[in-house]
C-alpha cells in the first residue's frame, strides 16, 4: 500500500507554489496526496514567520498533524523554520526540519525515515549565501489560476521584515525556464498564472541587462497563455518607462497588487522603504492614465514604531486617492532580528487595534464604491470562471471583481464575456453575453 502524504501551507502565493511542487514530487515518488486533515503517513508543514501570529499558527499545525498520527513523520520546511530551526525540533513528534533551501529533497528524506528503525529529529538547514533558484516546477494546477515562481530573496533590508533574513539574496529562474513551465501548465488547462516571488519586482536583478519587464515582453511575444497577473509589486518598480511598456501588453491582467505599505513618507522612511508617499501616488495614478479600468489591491501595515495620528491620516487620505479595490490591513508585529523591534515609541496594541479597524472599514467602503462604478459603467467584463453552486457560476474579472452569473452550461476554466448587472454580498451579479 502506497504512502500518504498531507501537505499544509501557511504565508504568501510563494508558499503555495513551493507546496504544490513538493506535493508533486512526493507523487513522483509513489506517494498519495492526501487531505492534510487525514490520517497520514507523512506530514509537511510549509511555515511562514511574517508575523508573530503566523508563528503561532504554525506551531499549531504542526502538533495537529502529531494528534493525527502519532507515528507519522513530521517534516517542516519554510521561513519559520529558517528562523528557528531548534524551536521547531523541539515540538514533540517533530522529524525533520529544513528552511526556505533544499525542499525538493524532502521525498527522498521522508522514505528513509519511514523505513528508519529508529528516528532522530534533525535540522537539514542549507546556506543561503550564494544560494542559486532552487529548480523546481508545477506540472499541472488544481484550479484554472496557477501560480508560478520566478523569484526568490529580498535585498529591500526593510527595518520590521524577517522575511529576508529567512530567504536570502534576490536570485531569479531563467526566462527559458518560466516559459517552458507555463506552456507546460497551458497544456494542462490553465488559462491565467499569477507570477510571484518573494520581491516579484526584483526578477532579474541577478541577470545583466535583464528585468521583469522584459519577461512580459516575452510572454507577449512567445507564450500561449492567455492572462498573466503579477504578484506583490513594490511601487518604485512602476517607472514611467516601465508603465509606458507595460500598458502595451494585451496579456498583462488590469490589477495590480502594490505592497504600499504606509501612505506617510516619514513612516516609510523610518521602515526603509524604496519611494514616498508622492512617488507611490504618482505612478499608480500614471499606471491608472494609461490603463483607465486598472483595479489595485494592496498590503498595507498600521501601528509602525512612532506613528503618529497625523501619518496614520496620510494613509487614509492616501488609500481614498488611490482608490483600492480591496487592502490586506495588518497590525505591525515586532520580530526579533529586525532594526524596528527595537525602536523606540512602539505603538500600544490598542491603538493598533483601533487603526486597524478604521483603515478596514475604508477598505470596505472603497470597494463597494469601485463595484458600484462597474455597475454604472455597464462595459461587460471578461471573466474566468472557476465554481458552480445551484447553478451559479463564480470566477474573477480581468480586475480581479469577483462574478456571479447563472448558467446551466459547464463554463469551469472558461474565459466568457459578463454583462455587470448589479452587486450582491460584495461580489458584481451579471449576465453572460
Amino acid at each position: 500500500m502506497p504512502y500518504r502524504v498531507g501537505l499544509y501551507t501557511l504565508g504568501c502565493k510563494v508558499s503555495q507554489y513551493e507546496t504544490e511542487a513538493v506535493a508533486e514530487a512526493f507523487e513522483e515518488k509513489g506517494f498519495v496526496r492526501t487531505p492534510f486533515e487525514e490520517i497520514c503517513d507523512v506530514y509537511v508543514v510549509n511555515t511562514c514567520t511574517v508575523t508573530a501570529e503566523s508563528d503561532r499558527k504554525s506551531r499549531q499545525v504542526i502538533r495537529r498533524a502529531k494528534r493525527k498520527n502519532p507515528d507519522a513523520v513530521v517534516m517542516v520546511m519554510g521561513c519559520y523554520s529558517q528562523r528557528a530551526p531548534e524551536a521547531l525540533l523541539k515540538l514533540s513528534g517533530v522529524s525533520y526540519v529544513i528552511g526556505t533551501e533544499g525542499k525538493m529533497r524532502l521525498p527522498d528524506k521522508a522514505l528513509a525515515l519511514l523505513k528508519a528503525k529508529e528516528r532522530v529529529p534533525e535540522a537539514a538547514l542549507l546556506p543561503l549565501e550564494g544560494a542559486a533558484f532552487e529548480p523546481m516546477t508545477v506540472k499541472s494546477a488544481p484550479r484554472t489560476r496557477a501560480y508560478v515562481k520566478i523569484e526568490d530573496g529580498c535585498e529591500c533590508a526593510c527595518t520590521y521584515c524577517a522575511i529576508s533574513l529567512a530567504r536570502g539574496g534576490v536570485r531569479s529562474k531563467r526566462a527559458d525556464d518560466v516559459l517552458a513551465e507555463v506552456e507546460g501548465l497551458c497544456r494542462g488547462g490553465t488559462r491565467e498564472v499569477v507570477l510571484t516571488g518573494i520581491e516579484t519586482s526584483s526578477y532579474g536583478r541577478d541577470f545583466e541587462g535583464y528585468g521583469l519587464i522584459d519577461l512580459l515582453e516575452r510572454f507577449e511575444r512567445e507564450s500561449p497563455i492567455e492572462r498573466i497577473r503579477l504578484g506583490s509589486l513594490s511601487p518604485e518598480w512602476l517607472k514611467k518607462g516601465v508603465i509606458d511598456r507595460l500598458s502595451r501588453l494585451s496579456k498583462i491582467t488590469p490589477h495590480f497588487h502594490i505592497s504600499v505599505q504606509s501612505g506617510s513618507s516619514s513612516v516609510l522612511a523610518r521602515m526603509k522603504r524604496r519611494y514616498n508617499r508622492d512617488m507611490a501616488l504618482e505612478s499608480m495614478l500614471y499606471l491608472r492614465e494609461r490603463m483607465p479600468e486598472v483595479e489595485y489591491t494592496a498590503d498595507m501595515m498600521v501601528g509602525f514604531p512612532g506613528e503618529t495620528e497625523e501619518e496614520f491620516a496620510d494613509t487614509l487620505d492616501f488609500a481614498r486617492r488611490v482608490a483600492f479595490l480591496s487592502m490586506h490591513v495588518f497590525a505591525y508585529s515586532q520580530r526579533e532580528g529586525t532594526p524596528a523591534a527595537y525602536y523606540d515609541n512602539q505603538v500600544a496594541e490598542e491603538i493598533k487595534r483601533q487603526r486597524s479597524e478604521a483603515l478596514i472599514a475604508l477598505a470596505a467602503s472603497l470597494s463597494e464604491e469601485r463595484r458600484q462604478r462597474v455597475i454604472e459603467q455597464g462595459a461587460p467584463l471578461r471573466v474566468l470562471f472557476e465554481t458552480c453552486r445551484d447553478g451559479v457560476w463564480r470566477g474573477h474579472s480581468d480586475t480581479f471583481l469577483e462574478v456571479e452569473a447563472p448558467s446551466s452550461l459547464d463554463l469551469h476554466g472558461q474565459l466568457c464575456a459578463v454583462l455587470p448587472l448589479s452587486v450582491k454580498e460584495g461580489r458584481i451579479w451579471g449576465r453572460l453575453l
